[in-house]
């Protein structure tokens, strides 16, 4: 076989390739849907609009993958990138705030692919308490503690209120719960040995409103030059 033996994963990868390897595993995927067996890193760039040198700089990072002259294959690369992240192994998570966010999270059935199967939801609201999502039940928040003794958890998706978040999410630290998700506005830390994941939904949507007044105000621009010519 050509294909590189991968690295020592404890060499240290800075924060901005491991955020690329996502898009790398979801662009192999579509590639494996297709049927495309093979694809260099000149296709890849034209694909993912990252340079070709950017790829196999972050792809170097973990091995060689590749051969030049052939490229790489889709499906070993989509295999090895998938072991990177952590996909092939069985996380057992929580979901704390079963709110419209809360459901969503829960409802979401891609999360069992990736490697994360949602073991318990929990609420302070008791109107939701004792119904279930996709056969998970509500249970409440007081529960959580004696839940965790009984269950090994690895995640907490935190949707709850902002300021109840970090009350929350020590609450969870505390039990030993090693990754926390949080979805609330507030970046959270916590003086704890757990990995915490802010993800703030509204930021890609005011990129967006960037672009959009961007473009808009190019257009303006654009048509008043005209107006003026036509004066």
């Amino acid at each position: 076989m050509f294909w590189g033996v991968r690295m020592n994963l404890k060499k240290k990868v800075s924060l901005a390739v491991v955020k690329r390897l996502p898009r790398y595993y979801r662009y192999l995927s579509d590639l494996l849907k297709m049927d495309i067996k093979r694809i260099s890193s000149q296709e890849l760039s034209s694909r993912m609009g990252i340079t070709a040198s950017q790829i196999r700089q972050d792809l170097n990072c973990f091995g060689g993958f590749g051969q030049q002259g052939y490229g790489y294959n889709v499906e070993f690369l989509f295999n090895e990138i998938g072991n990177i992240l952590g996909l092939n192994n069985d996380y057992h998570a929580i979901i704390i705030g079963a709110g419209n966010m809360g459901q969503a999270l829960a409802n979401y059935t891609n999360f069992e692919k990736r490697g994360f199967k949602i073991i318990g939801i929990f609420d302070v609201n008791t109107s939701l308490v004792g119904t279930d999502i996709r056969g998970i039940p509500i249970r409440h928040l007081d529960e959580l503690e004696s839940f965790v003794q009984e269950n090994y958890v690895d995640v907490a998706m935190l949707a709850v209120p902002f300021e109840q978040t970090p009350i929350v999410a020590e609450r969870a630290a505390k039990l030993g719960v090693k990754g926390l998700w949080n979805f609330s506005p507030m970046d959270l830390k916590l003086p704890y040995d757990v990995i915490i994941e802010n993800v703030h939904l509204s930021d890609g949507l005011m990129v967006l409103g960037y672009k959009l007044n961007e473009k808009f105000e190019f257009i303006r621009e654009d048509s008043s030059k005209g107006n003026d010519g036509n004066s």
